[in-house]
């Protein structure tokens, strides 16, 4: 099994954005010793309790200080840019880091309305221009618009020898069907998803269009795991994510809370209700458990990969789970 990391760069209550960039840039480290094979970061902007706005800005500072993992957006968020832009950026990593960068493709809006107003206007026309935008910077990425086109005689320079790999995200039935289309490799957040997210994989899967970048469909999985010693400790931590997330979608949150102040807040049958419920979409358990279901879940989707998604208060916590399962899946 192939694992990697998708960081959203939590800032625990407690500490500020550049504890939480600093611990982001360990965990891409600590995740290259381990073995993960690739080290994605979000993007969000004026989101309470997330540090990463640029991840253009962090991918740069990260690949200085490692040395093969490979690293990438989860996801730039295209509506807010122009493409060319884009592929210009994306290039000057791969140039910087050869055969290491992926830039992932999203359409959400990562942050407020008024957030989306002050980045790019109209927002929701440039939403419903997605599937152009993406066939543009695929064009840059790949220097190899029809002759005819207004931006045939420019490049996205630097021009690297090796091209990013663009990933496109999405928890919808349209993000699949773009990634087909466009052929690229597609990667579904199934810790976000409400949805019927084996049916719209398989489809994208069933769908695919080879091209000379990609020949076969290629899937990862993205999904939220706590991972402890015990499943006791597990769901201990897994406490102040779920009570960070109840925060934010009532808007009160900021930064992740402690395990103590998710104690306060819920009573012994509201945390078992709570658990009961986060289980559903998240893996929590001890390493054994963990792996068991990481397995069920690629099975399930037919994953090339796994990407893992993990929010503790504890930045130290959050380390350990990634050995955790490294170390116990690796080693079987």
């Amino acid at each position: 099994m192939k694992l990697s990391i998708l960081d959203q760069s939590p800032i625990s209550s407690g500490n500020s954005a550049q504890d939480a960039l600093q611990a982001s840039m360990q965990l891409a480290r600590e995740g290259e010793k381990l073995g993960y094979t690739r080290y994605w970061i979000a993007e969000h902007h004026n989101f309470s309790g997330l540090s990463c706005s640029a991840p253009e800005v962090m991918l740069s500072y990260i690949g200085a200080n490692t040395k093969k993992i490979r690293l990438g957006a989860g996801a730039v968020l295209l509506p807010h840019y122009k493409p060319y832009r884009v592929a210009e950026t994306y290039n000057m990593l791969a140039t910087l880091f050869p055969d290491r960068i992926d830039l992932g493709i999203g359409r959400a809006p990562g942050g407020s309305a008024e957030v989306s107003i002050a980045l790019s206007d109209n927002y929701l026309e440039n939403v419903r221009k997605v599937p152009e935008s993406i066939q543009q910077l695929l064009h840059f990425l790949r220097n190899d618009f029809p002759t005819d086109d207004m931006f045939s005689k420019i490049q996205a320079a630097p021009v690297p020898e090796i091209s990013p790999v663009p990933w496109i995200l999405g928890t919808s039935q349209k993000s699949a069907d773009l990634a087909s289309k466009y052929g690229t490799a597609y990667a579904f957040g199934h810790f976000m998803s409400e949805k019927l997210g084996p049916e719209i994989v398989a489809s994208y899967q069933k769908t695919f269009q080879s091209n000379p970048s990609l020949q076969t469909a290629k899937t990862i999985v993205a999904v939220s795991v706590i991972c402890a010693e015990t499943t006791e400790r597990a769901e201990e931590l897994a406490l102040s994510g779920i009570l960070w997330r109840k925060q934010n979608a009532s808007g009160e949150g900021n930064g992740v809370p402690s395990i103590e102040e998710a104690h306060q807040c819920f009573s012994i049958e509201e945390r078992e209700q709570l658990l009961t419920e986060a289980k559903r979409k998240m893996i929590i358990g001890n390493p054994q458990e963990v792996m068991k279901e990481l397995y069920r879940l690629q099975e399930t989707y037919k994953a090339d990969e796994i990407m893992i998604v993990t929010i503790t208060h504890s930045y130290e916590a959050r380390l350990k789970s990634y050995e955790l399962v490294a170390n116990q899946v690796f080693s079987t």
